[in-house]
């Protein structure tokens, strides 16, 4: 029996990482899967792990105020030695570019396993942007020992790194698989919080926001916040919905610029199941993280990222996203491009996402059962 650990930290990574976790489930004879859980993130990953009805068998709780990268990364690395000594695993999943995913390899490959990466092969090639998920994922990628790709373009990545090819799979992004158990469950059992927003909202026109970015930090976010304030007076009866991160540096600008408006409402981080719904309700989205790149485009939702470069150039290629940076006047001329003309929304709206069939989850299980 092989003996399988996954581990994550971040609402992202449990979003993505819940149905590998799922698929390798499936198989107790062929599989001890354990769950590990650094909790980055600890209230937003908790949602997501309660959605999945995943009960992480080792919980580290590592989150503290004021956390930094550098203490961060050692104490992953240190709590992760005892849990690799006494489940001693075959194969340890990571995902995608957390600090818990680089630290985790590391602390994986001291231990003897095989590492494992869901998601890689994502790059922009600029170690600053994102920063630090570029050069957690470069590093992660020179010590893993399987890298499930999400696209071609993330195999090509790959193998311009002198990864072997043997040692790569395409997959899709298991954000679809996730994506598509998740959507029917939430229409069957809205949350008191949906039920609320849904009256609220009634017919009016949503604009999704989300943005954390620490590239974006300081004058970004100030620019961002004063275009979302710019499109919001083109339109009164036009909503802008912003769950806003928790991170003082975004909540600052984000409340002193877009507070007192009435068609902006400014929200706590939403659980995943709330998320979904909302992005399904909206009719764009504007935002800065990967996952929602990957996942709109399957809801049909255009989607403009406040970001100048990004390791999902495949959305960019096939026009479901549109990088409009930090440029105030390029986020409100998109923006109300697509708003308000209805030929090119519905252009972009019906693009093929090229993300994924909500198969990969099966197909990285159907690959490590394979591995003699």
């Amino acid at each position: 029996m092989k003996k399988i650990l996954l581990l994550f930290g971040t609402r992202p990574e449990a979003i993505k990482m819940a149905p590998v976790a799922k698929e390798f489930q499936k198989y107790p004879h062929e599989f001890n899967t354990r769950v590990c859980v650094t909790a980055q993130h600890r209230e937003m990953l908790d949602q997501v792990l309660g959605f999945f009805e995943i009960n992480p068998d080792y919980d580290l709780n590592l989150m503290t105020p004021g956390q930094n990268l550098y203490g961060l990364t050692a104490t992953i690395i240190e709590s992760l030695k005892p849990i690799l000594e006494k489940f001693s695993p075959d194969f340890v999943f990571v995902h995608g570019d957390t600090t818990t995913t680089m630290a985790g390899s590391i602390a994986s490959f001291y231990s003897g396993a095989k590492v494992c990466h869901v998601e890689a092969g994502l790059r922009t090639n600029n170690k600053l942007s994102p920063f630090p998920e570029e050069i957690n994922r470069q590093i992660t990628g020179r010590i893993c020992d399987y890298h499930f790709a999400p696209t071609e373009t993330s195999k090509s990545n790959l193998l311009r790194e002198n990864i072997s090819e043997e040692t790569i799979l395409v997959t899709g992004n298991t954000v679809i698989d996730a994506l598509m158990k998740s959507v029917e469950k939430v229409n069957e059992n809205p949350s008191q919080l949906i039920q609320d927003l849904s009256k609220h909202i009634d017919d009016k026109e949503v604009i999704l926001v989300t943005g954390h970015r620490r590239e974006n930090h300081g004058g970004g976010f100030e620019r961002i916040c004063k275009a979302l304030k710019r499109i919001a007076e083109d339109d009164i009866d036009r909503l802008i919905i912003y769950p806003v991160h928790l991170n003082p540096k975004v909540q600052e600008p984000v409340k002193r610029i877009l507070s007192g408006f009435n068609n902006v409402i400014l929200i706590d981080p939403l659980a995943y199941q709330d998320f979904i719904w909302l992005m399904n309700r909206s009719k764009i989205i504007i935002t800065d993280s990967g996952g929602v790149q990957e996942e709109a485009p399957s809801l049909g939702k255009p989607v403009l990222v406040m970001r100048d470069t990004t390791e999902r150039p495949e959305a960019v290629e096939a026009g479901t996203v549109l990088l409009v940076g930090t440029d105030e006047e390029l986020i409100i001329s998109k923006a109300l491009e697509l708003l308000n003309n209805n030929e090119k929304f519905e252009k972009m709206s019906k693009l093929h996402n090229p993300y994924g069939d909500g198969l990969a989850s099966k197909r990285i299980v159907d690959f490590i059962k394979n591995i003699k």
